[in-house]
């Protein structure tokens, strides 16, 4: 698919002449990222944990809530933390689970099983806690959308505090507590937490309050699950978060869990990355997270809260090979889903509409959200992929940065029997009766709201440069920008002009390109991920223009800048 390069605006000399201690091009990148004062410059190159991390009970709501699980704490009332299945709610639980265990509390986690119970509080899983003997029901990630559910705790005598980050619904429920960044009235200054990240801030209001015996250090250990939680729910590494994360990342190379590590050394085992290296977004977003993820997609969430909550050595290397065995198996079926959803759209010339609706009997609940992920990159449209569940149709929506798929389904609530999200990916629960209905107005919305746009996918790119100025010296200049993520992505360059002096394919299946491609000095080593079909395009004298990314390349003690292309197209000139 061809796709356009929008290239930002250079910084003017006026601009310039305002910050003459820094480098033009880290200059260029900031002004990209809408930090245009010398305030804002100073917090993003050097996050302060002390100084960035907002008061806890800044939340509205947190005193009642540290109060009642304090009184709680005292009294040996038995409290349930209710998660998530995906990587944030289960970092989101262990993070409570710790801190709530370590200050005496009684406390018990469940998370739903995907299948059976679905996203977020059902009412059969409340009256079951109830019997158990719950009073206080803390969901992770979670909660915010369960109206019905929690007026039924309340009718049960238990105390809800919800923790979560979702879009908010029309109605908030009567919760003893809501802990949200994005709720109308909430005093909070950063909105952008992830679903871990608010549970951290009851943590950390806890531990302020309650957690005068801990160790001193108690707080910043759990900054870990925190890095993971925000990685892998992808919210924008800016502000808080992005202190958070960066001093996550540092705890997360040297955690103490057991099961982190036994993960991290398998992950590594697997990874065509150096096992050496510093462990970076990069790290969480392609080797972690999806090892944790894949518990609640292909089996349970429990296996991986039980890794990062074992202490035992044995225990913690086979629920990491268990997380391995599931995401390998969770890459191959994910792969037939998409190619068998793909010949259905393609068979029904969906991918000429506004936005993509596929429904599949036997498609694993916990794996619609992915195909729906990879339809929308290919086919660039807003897209909705179902599983038929006898007389009903669950599964996820992912859009693209045009279509926000939450506003569309708030105009039409009749049609789905529940739903909840965020504007770029949701999920939604559809009445068979209903779905031809949903079809027509999902096609509507997205027609109205897409009417007259290129539906043509798009590169932001930082700045032009020439590749004889990507040096070691810059690269290290560059790397106080990260971590990179969500809000903050990785640097991306525009070299025009280049002559290409080599061109071939490595990797299995020769899917990947090795380029050696020159703009003035000698000539410089390219990587292409899956830019394999280049190699039968391109011949040594060929001029081509390159969008690519700088990075380092760690293997057998070598140490080298790599230049990653992200596209390329052949030169006009």
């Amino acid at each position: 698919m061809n796709r356009r390069w929008l290239v930002a605006s250079p910084v003017t000399n006026e601009e310039r002449s305002r910050f003459p201690e820094l480098p033009p091009l880290l200059l260029q990148l900031l002004w990209n990222r809408g930090l245009t004062t010398q305030e804002a410059i100073d917090e993003f190159l050097n996050p302060d944990y002390a100084a960035d991390l907002h008061d806890p009970f800044l939340f509205k709501d947190m005193e009642r809530a540290v109060e009642r699980l304090r009184s709680a704490i005292e009294s040996k009332e038995e409290i349930v933390i209710h998660g998530d299945y995906d990587a944030d709610g289960v970092c989101a639980s262990v993070i409570l689970w710790t801190t709530l265990r370590a200050l005496g509390a009684k406390v018990d986690v469940f998370l739903p099983h995907r299948e059976t119970d679905g996203y977020g509080l059902n009412e059969r899983t409340v009256e079951h806690l109830a019997g158990e003997g719950a009073k206080i029901i803390v969901t992770c990630d979670c909660g915010i959308s369960n109206v019905k559910e929690i007026a039924k705790g309340n009718g049960l005598g238990i105390d809800t505090i919800i923790t979560d980050h979702h879009t908010i619904p029309s109605e908030l429920p009567r919760a003893h507590a809501i802990l949200h960044p994005l709720i109308p009235g909430e005093t909070y200054p950063w909105k952008g937490l992830s679903g871990g990240g608010v549970a951290f801030k009851l943590a950390q209001a806890l531990i302020r309050r309650l957690g005068k015996d801990l160790d001193s250090g108690f707080e910043k250990w759990l900054l870990d699950l925190v890095a993971i939680s925000s990685v892998a729910d992808m919210v924008p590494l800016q502000g808080e978060t992005r202190t958070i994360v960066k001093y996550g990342l540092i705890v997360l190379n040297k955690t103490r869990r057991v099961g982190l590590k036994a993960l991290i050394d398998l992950a590594a085992g697997v990874s065509s990355r150096n096992s050496n290296r510093q462990l970076d977004t990069f790290s969480i977003g392609f080797q972690i997270a999806p090892r944790i993820n894949a518990a609640g997609r292909m089996s349970h969430a429990n296996t991986a809260f039980k890794l990062l909550t074992t202490d035992d050595r044995d225990e913690a290397k086979r629920l990491a090979e268990e997380l391995g065995e599931n995401n390998t198996a969770r890459q191959g079926e994910t792969g037939r889903i998409v190619e068998e959803a793909r010949a259905k759209i393609l068979a029904a010339k969906h991918d000429q509409g506004p936005a993509i609706v596929v429904a599949g009997r036997g498609w694993p609940l916990g794996l619609v959200g992915l195909v729906a992920g990879k339809l929308a990159d290919q086919f660039y449209r807003p897209t909705v992929v179902l599983a038929d569940r006898d007389g009903e149709f669950t599964g996820s929506a992912r859009s693209i940065p045009e279509f926000d798929i939450m506003a569309a389904f708030r105009t039409m609530p009749e049609l789905l029997a529940k739903f909840g999200g965020h504007p770029q990916a949701a999920g939604m629960t559809i009445e068979a009766s209903k779905l031809e209905k949903f079809k027509t107005r999902f096609r509507a919305c997205a027609d109205e709201a897409l009417r007259g746009i290129e539906l043509v996918p798009s590169i932001t790119i930082d700045t032009e440069t020439s590749i004889d100025e990507i040096t070691w010296e810059l690269y290290e200049t560059l790397s106080k920008l990260e971590p990179f993520g969500m809000g903050n992505p990785e640097p991306k360059y525009l070299a025009r002009g280049l002559r290409v002096e080599s061109a071939d394919p490595v990797g299995a299946d020769g899917k990947h390109l090795r380029l050696r491609a020159s703009g003035g000095k000698g000539p410089r080593k390219m990587i292409g991920f899956n830019c394999g079909e280049w190699c039968q395009r391109l011949v040594p004298g060929d001029r081509i223009d390159a969008v690519f990314t700088v990075g380092v390349n760690e293997w057998n003690g070598n140490r080298e800048l790599e230049l990653k292309l992200v596209d390329l197209k052949k030169s006009d000139a």
